[in-house]
């Protein structure tokens, strides 16, 4: 049966070992910790691109759907014409 002394030299010894293991372990997670900050932005970053070109499709799409035909945009325009002189109209009943 090893003595008192061994004993406690073999407590003192795992301690020593788990409070170096304890120092690798909290450096671990503080590179980790910056490494998810910086992953972070770059998602952030990554999202606010995404949406700048999700913005920039959106107003090609509708550029192109306007700027199509010559008979397209003679369309287009007649259906404003219409649509402003129904409104014209409306607001003349609504006055009387």
């Amino acid at each position: 049966m090893p003595s008192v002394a061994e004993q406690l030299a073999k407590v003192a010894d795992k301690t020593e070992r788990l409070i170096a293991m304890y120092y690798v372990l909290q450096e671990e997670n503080d590179l980790l910790k910056l490494e998810n900050q910086s992953l972070t932005v770059a998602l952030e970053t990554s999202k606010k691109k995404t949406t700048e070109l999700e913005e920039k499709l959106r107003v090609l799409k509708l550029a192109k759907s306007i700027s199509g035909t010559n008979e397209k945009s003679l369309d287009i325009k007649q259906k404003i014409n219409e649509f402003v002189r129904e409104i014209d109209k409306c607001i003349v009943l609504l006055k009387k």
